[in-house]
């Protein structure tokens, strides 16, 4: 038997097609003007599908964030893995891997925030809402992996130290309203709180 999958049909290559334009679409639009001042209209044309088609993808502007921005977030987390892997100190390793992604979040203020909440209290039932909580749980396991081999801890405790510092991440990037913040003045308050959270790990 075959290992390799099947080729798509013409109907499943037609709505991922569809779902690429949206994304694309979606990205740039959100990129340039931010979530507020585009409406899920300018997506639909941008992405030259009908309103109807569009929300059959997402179903709320909400959802069209998360599914331009995922992407983005899970390459963020990527480049925090390989940063992480280079560090043998506890806190510089954990500052390592979530660097990337307060850039990332910090790209566009106002899509960071947003994106933020829609991850918090989007319905959960929404895939693409799934697809955000499935890389806050890549990151915590990689933040406990991190804690296991840096501070010696077990599985349990290292998988509860990790929900802490995801938790202290999640604030530091909500909390951060004031875009003349940069990317390093949130992160030396993340370290600042890590250090403390972390103290004699």
């Amino acid at each position: 038997m075959s290992s390799t999958s099947a080729p798509l049909g013409r109907r499943e290559r037609n709505k991922q097609e569809k779902l690429e334009r949206i994304t694309r679409a979606a990205s740039d639009l959100f990129s340039r003007h931010g979530v507020d001042e585009v409406t899920t209209q300018q997506v639909a044309e941008a992405a030259d599908v009908g309103a109807g088609t569009l929300f059959l993808y997402a179903r709320s502007k909400g959802e069209l964030l998360l599914l331009a921005q995922n992407a983005a977030y899970e390459r963020a987390l990527e480049r925090g893995l390989a940063a992480a892997a280079g560090e043998a100190a506890l806190v510089d390793a954990v500052v390592a891997l979530v660097t990337p992604i307060v850039e990332c979040n910090r790209s566009h203020v106002e899509n960071g925030r947003t994106y933020l909440r829609e991850m918090v209290f989007g319905d959960a039932a929404e895939p693409h809402h799934a697809a955000a909580l499935a890389i806050v749980a890549r990151t915590e396991e990689a933040l406990a992996d991190i804690v296991a081999d840096r501070a010696g801890r077990s599985p349990e405790e290292a998988a509860v130290l990790a929900r802490v510092v995801s938790a202290v991440l999640m604030v530091a990037m909500a909390s951060a309203v004031d875009e003349s913040l940069e990317v390093p003045d949130i992160v030396a308050a993340l370290r600042a709180q890590l250090e403390v959270v972390l103290r004699g790990e």
